[in-house]
Order: C-alpha cells, then sequence, then structure tokens
C-alpha cells in the first residue's frame, strides 16, 4: 500500500510510540502490525492526567461516553503523541509536558458503529489548582482514583491505577 509521506510518518511514530508503551491491553502491538498493511481508521490518543500525589486523574465529561480522559482523534499529519497534547489543550486548557514514555496502548472502539481501532494513551503530571478552560458541553474535572469513574471504557479505571502502580514503583522508565 503506498501512503503519503505525511502518513507514513505519522504510522511510524504510531508503531514506535506502540512498541514502547509501558502497557498493552488487547494484544494491542499484533493488531497493529496487522493492521499497517491496509488503511486504517483514524488513530485515537489521550492523555492520562495526573496530580503530583498520583491520586487524581483529570477527566472530560463527553456527552455520550461519560467520563472520560482528554483525547479524541490523530489528525492527518500528527503524530499520536501530537494528537493527544492537542486533544488535552482543547478539552482542558492544559497543556502539561507528557512524560517520555507512553503509558498504554489499546485496541478499542470509540463508538458502537466504528470498527476497532489503536489507542495510545500517554501520561502527564498537572497541578489541580491550575484552572481548567474546556471545551463548551464537555466539562472537565479532578477525580479520585480510588474510586471508579462511569464511562463508555469501564476498564479504563483498572488500568489507569495498573499504570500508576508501576509508576510509582519506578517502572515507567
Amino acid at each position: 500500500m503506498i501512503r503519503e509521506p505525511w502518513e507514513q510518518r505519522s504510522l511510524e511514530a504510531t508503531a514506535f510510540d506502540a512498541e514502547y508503551a509501558m502497557l498493552e491491553f488487547d494484544q494491542a502491538r499484533s493488531w497493529l502490525r496487522s493492521a499497517l498493511d491496509g488503511p486504517m481508521e483514524p488513530l485515537g490518543a489521550e492523555v492520562w492526567v495526573l496530580d503530583p500525589a498520583l491520586e487524581q486523574i483529570l477527566l472530560v465529561q463527553h456527552p455520550w461516553r461519560g467520563l472520560v480522559p482528554p483525547g479524541g482523534k490523530v489528525e492527518p499529519g500528527e503524530s499520536p503523541r501530537q494528537g493527544a497534547a492537542r486533544e488535552l489543550a482543547e478539552e482542558s486548557g492544559l497543556r502539561p509536558h507528557l512524560l517520555a514514555r507512553p503509558a498504554a496502548v489499546a485496541v478499542r472502539s470509540f463508538h458502537p458503529g466504528l470498527p476497532v481501532t489503536l489507542s495510545l494513551s500517554y501520561a502527564a503530571i498537572a497541578d489541580p489548582a491550575q484552572p481548567l478552560t474546556p471545551e463548551a458541553g464537555q466539562p472537565a474535572l479532578w477525580h479520585r482514583l480510588d474510586e471508579d469513574w462511569g464511562g463508555f471504557f469501564p476498564q479504563d479505571p483498572h488500568r489507569v491505577r495498573q499504570y500508576v502502580k508501576a509508576l510509582r514503583s519506578g517502572a515507567a522508565g
């Protein structure tokens, strides 16, 4: 399959970050290797923004997905990291530095009528006292990690806690 140069660079960044991600869910790396041979649905990217004590996470109240980490579709020409940072800024007004190592890679569908695609999760540390400027109709809020949150992806609280446990142990590298 012939791809535009910008698309090829984005997919190379995706493959690198997927391989480098600390956690893998849904056999995402294997899924990506097979998906790279054909057309791919838009990639998803999100940011798990944590407070310095690793006790809270920033969530966005999506109109129908419920509470989810800030994120969305990676735009043409963006790397997943760039898309995640852009989505975070759009949905919360925050622009913290993303940690070097991607937090996780997963395969999921972002809507019941859409096929599954790759989703990369990045992490950042931010001060909950910083003012939030969310998108209209999608309030952003800090939520305690020891409490579950309702959302379209019920496995998210467990996955984020798994990441935080690894981060606390120093495994995040």
